[in-house]
């Protein structure tokens, strides 16, 4: 996610731009299997006069899982200057920070998928129809208006139709959904991988228009199926391909019905999580626990600012960027260009 630098310019008034040099390793080990073990991901990082620096980031804990919910208390700001031997603890008393509401800066797109095959439509519209409008219930109900849902539905056309458009509205997703019969296809197959190349294309598109508007941005697409693909009118490879190009921008998952799911297309298709079941009756559940990571995924974005106490002719400065919770810890290491910086009243959100 690496937004054009004019945006920031226009959005946050930024006058000088700053180097992010982070530090080797600064990643948890991939093979790090322990949840407290954090990690902190920076997405972008900017400087406006006449002394605030702000970095956006999101934070997973050692499994890779979403960490939501932390506050300027669970953070640390620690500088080394050019005169300093070691990094140093700035205090709340030298430099004012917050973390952004992230509806003021921030825009996350959920794709859904869903599959309307003829195995769908005559044996569990009703169960698809009922657990669908639970998800978008349960995820729009905190009022988290960062998050807009868009549901498109696939067949054996070679069409993505759209249900109904990228929104925060829950009464538009439900009558879309309400609305969905058995007479909306007329191609009985279904085109699972061609639905999954078309929606990581909506994903991206909805990513790029945001931050076109000048937020900063991030999707998932969530695919439901009661199958595998049996139009095989694009190559499984390249769906496999598009899933692992985008991964570093969109995360992936899969909601699978039935016992003629493929599990490993499944897994493919949905790396963040891959859940199946076969019973109708459980799929809420299913739908459920998706909502529940896409929520912590939205939340796991973060724009922190503080107005640093360095100065021009200080020249880059390190940055050291901790959290402290009792779930886990991690750090970050990057640097700042304080050229141009002088006193005067720094504004923050």
């Amino acid at each position: 996610m690496k937004a054009n630098i004019s945006l920031y310019l226009s959005l946050f008034s930024v006058l000088l731009i700053w180097s992010c040099k982070p530090d080797d390793g600064m990643n948890v080990n991939p093979d790090n299997t322990d949840p407290s073990n954090f990690e902190i991901k920076i997405q972008n990082e900017f400087v406006s006069a006449p002394s605030k620096v702000s970095v956006f980031y999101r934070v997973l804990d050692g499994l890779g899982a979403p960490v939501s919910g932390l506050t300027e208390a669970d953070f640390n700001i620690l500088e080394k200057g050019r005169n300093d031997a070691d990094f140093k603890l700035i205090s709340t008393d030298e430099a004012d920070r917050v973390i952004s509401d992230n509806k003021d800066i921030f825009r996350y797109n959920v794709v859904l998928l869903l599959d309307l095959s003829g195995s769908v439509i005559n044996n569990d519209l009703d169960a698809l129809k009922i657990s669908a409008e639970q998800f978008v219930t349960n995820l729009l109900s905190t009022k988290n208006n960062s998050t807009k849902i868009g549901i498109f539905w696939f067949d054996g056309v070679d069409i993505l139709h759209e249900l109904v458009s990228f929104t925060d509205n829950l009464e538009q997703l439900t009558n879309g959904i309400n609305g969905m019969n058995e007479n909306m296809s007329n191609d009985k197959s279904t085109d699972l991988f061609g639905a999954i190349l078309k929606g990581t294309e909506k994903a991206k598109n909805a990513v790029a228009d945001n931050i076109a508007s000048g937020f900063q941005s991030a999707a998932s697409v969530i695919t439901f199926t009661d199958g595998t693909d049996q139009a095989a009118r694009y190559l499984r490879k390249d769906a496999f391909q598009a899933v692992e190009d985008a991964s570093e921008t969109l995360d992936y998952y899969t909601i699978g019905l039935g016992n003629e799911i493929d599990d490993e297309v499944l897994s493919a298709l949905g790396p963040n999580s891959a859940l199946s079941t076969d019973d109708p009756d459980d799929l809420s559940n299913k739908f459920r626990e998706i909502a529940d990571y896409i929520f912590d995924e939205a939340n796991s974005f973060y724009l922190f600012e503080y107005c640093t106490p360095k100065r021009d002719g200080s020249g880059i400065n390190g940055l050291r960027l901790e959290v402290n919770t009792l779930e886990g810890s991690a750090s970050i290491t990057t640097t700042f260009d304080a050229t141009g910086f002088e006193s005067g009243s720094c504004e923050l959100r």
